[in-house]
């Protein structure tokens, strides 16, 4: 009896397609998928996407190759890249020495024990992958295995043994491919932050809760301002400090806000209708619609009820970290001429987002956006004004402790329980104490 397995497709038949389309053997211009990747027209990039691939190709390993995108970044952001002057490291240094004893006035909450360092954009990159990638693992998962039951759906039945045999290997190529995508917006993100702390969340891993500048991002920050650059610096430094100083005092904020970002995250489904849609309607030659849907966040259906109170949450925690910054800078830097109008800058910013910031929250379905900043803040201030700065920083103490979204929308049961927690206790107070104190030596004694 003849054997007929020979004649069924395989693995290595998949394989050996996917390396003739990657060496160019076939009618689709490799570059098509870069476009669809979402790199740029670059031959360059073009090339490196291509020998990603066929690395992916060889990879039998599960899990997805995060060092894709940390090269990607780093090749972004090196080529941009300006080497400060020595007066300029100068500068920030000394605005870095000033900010540190001007939040000593204001705030009770320590100062680093660890130096602040001075950044450059491919530095930043480096530092700060760990967490991007810890942040879009989930999603990108998703997308992998979505691409893969879709394939599998959509083949013809001639086909479906060898792409049955093949799941691990799309997996391979989807999980390099949104890898890469990941390596480019943190690429271009590396040109528009500032600090460590810019985006909100705590970027920089490690115990000593390490401050950090961009330098070379700082005067993109102040172009069309009209303010000195000396005040941009003491202002910033003076926002990256206490962003620092907050996550090193409340040990529990960093673990607390990320595992929050990690429990959305989870719950993002890819929409599998639009993929299957996207597959069944691909036109090899004219990639730009899968690009459009990887990009827009197309395939991320809209937020279940669950997601939305996890996300509501999630803005409370970042409004409040970033309103306690603000208060705090703003007393901090009273003595700029120009703070106010620095400050308000930086609400802006926040409130709009970059490009890159834009594009990661498309990529991963996540904008990391304090949209109660002004609300968070003004709590803030309020509780400074009552129960004054030890009383407001001890609020980190614990998360239970915190203000809460109902704090913000009326925070007047909230500060009439802190200034009777905190009042001097007058004389009646004083009398009772003695009396509940009183271990009964001056009491008459029966007879």
């Amino acid at each position: 009896m003849a054997d007929d397995s020979r004649d069924e497709p395989s693995e290595d038949d998949f394989r050996d397609m996917l390396r003739d389309f990657l060496a160019g053997n076939t009618d689709l211009d490799p570059a098509k998928l870069a476009s669809a990747a979402g790199l740029p027209d670059d031959p360059e990039m073009v090339q490196r996407l291509i020998g990603q691939l066929q690395q992916a190709l060889a990879n039998s390993s599960e899990g997805i190759n995060w060092g894709l995108a940390l090269e990607q970044a780093k090749g972004l952001a090196a080529h941009s890249a300006v080497v400060s002057t020595a007066a300029e490291t100068s500068a920030l240094e000394q605005a870095l020495h000033v900010a540190a004893l001007w939040l000593d006035e204001v705030t009770s909450i320590a100062e680093l024990t660890v130096a602040p360092v001075l950044l450059t954009r491919a530095g930043w990159t480096e530092a700060t992958m760990p967490v991007w990638t810890q942040l879009a693992e989930p999603v990108a998962h998703s997308i992998a295995n979505a691409l893969t039951g879709v394939l599998e759906d959509q083949a013809p039945e001639e086909l479906s043994g060898m792409l049955g045999n093949a799941g691990q290997l799309m997996r391979n190529i989807g999980g390099t491919l949104f890898a890469m995508q990941l390596g480019q917006v943190v690429g271009q993100l590396s040109s528009e932050v500032v600090s460590g702390g810019d985006v909100g969340i705590p970027l920089l891993d490690g115990e000593t809760r390490q401050a950090a500048l961009v330098p070379q991002n700082l005067d993109g920050f102040g172009a069309g301002l009209d303010i000195p650059v000396e005040e941009i610096r003491l202002y910033l430094s003076v926002r990256e400090l206490a962003h620092a100083r907050l996550f090193r005092h409340a040990k529990w904020l960093r673990l607390h806000l990320l595992t929050q970002i990690t429990d959305f995250a989870r719950g993002i489904r890819i929409d599998t209708d639009r993929l299957e849609e996207l597959a069944s309607d691909f036109d090899p030659q004219n990639p730009e619609e899968l690009r459009a849907a990887m990009t827009s966040g197309a395939l991320i259906p809209p937020k279940s009820e669950e997601q939305l109170a996890a996300l509501a949450r999630l803005e409370t925690m970042l409004a409040l970290v970033e309103g306690w910054v603000d208060v705090v800078t703003a007393a901090a830097t009273k003595r700029l001429p120009k703070s106010d109008a620095i400050a308000e800058s930086v609400r802006r910013r926040r409130a709009a987002g970059g490009p890159a910031e834009s594009a990661f929250s498309t990529l991963v379905g996540l904008e990391l956006r304090p949209r109660r900043l002004r609300e968070a803040a003004a709590l803030w201030q309020k509780i400074s004004d009552a129960v004054g700065d030890e009383g407001r920083d001890a609020l980190w103490a614990h998360p239970d402790l915190i203000p809460s979204d109902a704090d913000i929308d009326d925070p007047a049961a909230l500060l009439a329980r802190l200034t009777a927690d905190s009042r001097i206790p007058d004389d009646v107070d004083m009398a009772i104490e003695d009396l509940l104190n009183d271990d009964g030596e001056n009491r008459p004694h029966e007879v």
